[in-house]
């Protein structure tokens, strides 16, 4: 990656992330299958009080929900990798979306290929 490339990239996630602080935590959703995955990472890397303060910040402090998708559910998931071509993150990413008639927020340019697209977390207003 060019310096200058590399650049650009910082620059548009640190627009993206200051968009996304200044979104209420009560209209923001992660899913179970997000904070896991999270919890594992950094798990793996050692850095288990930053999932703390992730934690804390997010849940104990903010009003961030948890949404989950229950084994029934499952079948639209299978049925949205089928369609779609996503694999089985992006898929319950998706599902979980269409189940809680949420927008989906990704720089994954896979959701594209759904009906309701994706926003990018520069493209999120309050």
């Amino acid at each position: 990656m060019s310096g200058w490339s590399a650049f650009s990239t910082r620059v548009v996630r640190e627009k993206s992330i200051r968009s996304l602080s200044s979104v209420p935590s009560d209209r923001l959703f992660i899913t179970d299958f997000s904070l896991h995955s999270i919890g594992v990472i950094l798990g793996r890397l050692g850095c288990m009080p930053a999932f703390c303060g992730f934690i804390e910040d997010l849940f104990i402090d903010g009003s961030v929900t948890v949404v989950a998708l229950d084994p029934v559910q499952m079948r639209s998931l299978i049925q949205a990798m089928e369609l779609y071509r996503l694999d089985f993150d992006d898929a319950y990413q998706y599902t979980a979306a269409a189940e809680y008639n949420l927008a989906l927020v990704s720089f994954d340019s896979d959701f594209e290929r759904t009906p309701g697209g994706r926003l990018t977390p520069a493209d999120v207003e309050l």
